[in-house]
């Protein structure tokens, strides 16, 4: 590196288009700037790093082969692309990644377009591409469509789908599959390389077209035979059989990490006449950077971190996660009852089902990235005597909604849901928020909808899900920590349906569902210090609800509001059915529903997030004070 230029390359790259003037011998230079700076944006960030920094080659040759923008690149998942914002004009921005107002961790239309599609569930790369090729066909336009899935996304059904489809699109989709687990092929080295660039040449293609043109003219047992000796020719050398049955033209594996090797054959298979092609990349996730390289799982999503020493900063000792506190009150019902048992979906230490499978690995399952097979699987155990708990954070369990409603709710399965990261979850952003979990389960017949006000609440609905034969149910709980309440040793076994009240008033009554109780006391407290007596409720269950303790709070309250964290359609229009069915506004009663914005709120801190929606304690005393018409200098709230 001592022979390089003062004035780093990677300053005078505004776009791809100046990447594109420079010669491919410079390549080098800039991946290695370009990685160097994507360590040192992530260490002020924090964020995704090992998938970044694996695809930083990838990302500098696809840029300089194709013509992005106008042929399309799309990052499945999204939790690689920070090389490509850097090289795509967003480099100043880079240090604001995943806070308030500042660059998405994943591809989003409206920040470049250089980002086609929205990218942040995995496995959808490959049908959005399809989209875009067959566009692009249908109205004659010269533009391909290039889709990067990594091979742990090809888990995912969906990605087979698309493939099974993708001969309409002909030559204008190209599939990069990146391969960064050593998953499906050994190391790559030279004799690989060579064999990837013979059959991805112009010479190997219309040598291969010709045989098959003259193949047509064959009886039929000699065509049958004829392509299976091409498949199975390179198949044995290339690992390809799999691909060409969905219709793909395979290459590879090649190194990903070798610009010499990557570049002609991204060039060949730009200029192919060939049909849709499939491009298998080895890279190494964490590549380029030593203690990433070493511990690729701890160093997928970081926090901020020494350049240095790789040492990443750590949050101050405070309460344990809910997703520790779920799996610690599995593995005793799991101790006490040899039925329990657990499937995720490729998220074990994100759901805290890695401490389980240590303690059962016989009764742990990681299906991969197929929410829609982990539901249908439960609803098997389910039917045969087991209890399965279903791990799956409330936005990707949005994948399998199919499976829920038809393989579990209708058949009144006794299949349990946890549902992590419920609710509005920070850096992540709208893609992650578990916004809709309430009102797509709470409208299912025979569904039992929970939500952990706190962590010892929690651990009583695990207790009482594990004991609860009679359908299906569900909790939902939120990321991070809990409130550092204690956590019983002996749980409580919960009667379905009820709730409990917190706090007795007599003219404001805050039902709450979920964790915004914290919110709820403390707006109690500001009002009470108003003179308006307050009463708190932990409703506890969405459904059932429980209509004893609402209409004692709806008939002898003045104010009444709902808080949840969820969207419209929840927990408040469940209340608001059975005050109207029930008679109990007619009296004149003030009821107010508080939920998430009727719209998807960008990543910030969630205190910030709440607020912003009007979910935290000033936005309830606001509520109340406008329902009753007074006001309050503080709160700059007019009646």
């Amino acid at each position: 590196m001592s022979d390089r230029p003062s004035t780093p390359l990677l300053d005078t790259i505004s776009t791809p288009k100046v990447l594109r003037t420079l010669k491919e011998a410079q390549l080098r230079q800039v991946a290695d700037e370009l990685r160097a700076e994507m360590i040192s944006a992530v260490s002020v960030t924090g964020g995704h790093l090992g998938a970044g920094l694996g695809v930083v080659e990838l990302t500098v040759a696809l840029h300089y082969v194709f013509n992005t923008p106008d042929d399309v690149l799309i990052w499945d998942v999204g939790h690689q692309a920070y090389p490509h914002k850097i090289l795509t004009g967003r480099r100043d921005r880079i240090r604001t990644l995943r806070t308030g107002g500042g660059l998405s961790g994943f591809t989003k239309r409206s920040e470049s377009e250089y980002d086609p599609f929205g990218a942040a569930h995995s496995s959808t790369s490959i049908s959005a591409a399809l989209g875009f090729a067959v566009a692009n066909k249908l109205a004659d336009k010269p533009g391909k469509a290039i889709a990067v899935i990594g091979d742990g996304a090809m888990s995912a059904g969906m990605a087979y789908e698309a493939m099974n489809n993708a001969e309409a699109a002909g030559n204008r989709l190209v599939v990069i599959l990146n391969d960064n687990d050593m998953s499906i092929a050994p190391p790559v080295g030279g004799l690989s390389a060579y064999l990837a660039w013979l059959v991805s040449s112009k010479p190997f293609l219309s040598l291969r077209d010709l045989a098959k043109r003259f193949a047509r003219h064959l009886p039929r047992p000699l065509q049958d035979a004829a392509r299976k000796s091409d498949e199975f020719a390179r198949g044995m050398a290339m690992g390809g059989t799999l691909f060409e049955q969905l219709g793909f033209y395979y290459v590879g594996p090649i190194d990903g990490h070798n610009l010499e090797h990557l570049i002609p054959v991204l060039e060949n298979v730009r200029d192919a006449s060939e049909g849709p092609c499939l491009i298998h990349v080895v890279t190494k996730k964490g590549k380029g950077y030593g203690p990433a390289e070493a511990s690729a799982d701890k160093y997928h999503g970081v926090q901020k971190f020494d350049v240095v020493s790789g040492v990443q900063a750590k949050a101050p000792p405070g309460p344990p996660a809910y997703q520790n506190v779920f799996a610690a009150q599995l593995i005793k019902e799991a101790e006490a009852d040899d039925r329990v048992c657990a499937i995720t979906a490729a998220m074990p230490s994100g759901t805290g089902l890695d401490k389980f499978q240590k303690a059962f690995p016989d009764r742990t399952f990681d299906v991969g990235i197929a929410e829609q097979h982990a539901v249908t699987f439960a609803a098997g155990l389910a039917a045969q005597g087991m209890r399965p708990f279903c791990a799956i954070y409330s936005t990707f369990l949005q994948r399998a909604y199919d499976q829920i409603v038809h393989d579990v709710a209708i058949q009144n399965l006794p299949v349990r849901f946890a549902m992590d990261r419920a609710g509005l979850v920070g850096a992540d952003g709208a893609t992650h928020a578990g916004s809709f979990d309430i009102a797509y389960l709470a409208t299912l017949p025979n569904f039992v909808v929970m939500a952990a006000a706190d962590e010892a609440e929690l651990t009583h609905m695990v207790h009482t899900m594990t004991l609860y034969d009679d359908g299906p149910s569900a909790v939902r709980y939120p990321r991070g920590s809990g409130t550092g309440v204690a956590i019983p040793e002996v749980p409580q076994q919960l009667e379905i349906g009820k709730g409990r009240l917190v706090r007795e008033g007599k003219k404001v009554a805050i039902l709450s569902l979920g964790t915004r109780l914290a919110d709820a006391l403390k707006a109690a407290d500001q009002l009470d210090a108003m003179g308006l007596s307050t009463s708190v409720a932990d409703l506890r269950f969405a459904k059932p609800l429980d209509e004893e303790l609402i209409r004692h709070l709806l008939s002898t309250h003045e104010v009444a509001i709902t808080v949840e964290e969820g969207a419209v359609g929840g927990f408040g229009a469940h209340v608001l059915t059975l005050a109207s069915d029930q008679g109990l506004i007619d009296s004149g009663l003030k009821l107010r529903t508080l939920r998430l914005p009727d719209r998807f709120q960008d990543h910030d801190k969630p205190e910030n997030q709440y607020a912003e929606a009007g979910l935290d304690a000033d936005a309830m005393v606001a509520t109340v004070l406008a329902a009753l018409r007074r006001n309050s200098v503080g709160l700059g709230v007019a009646g």
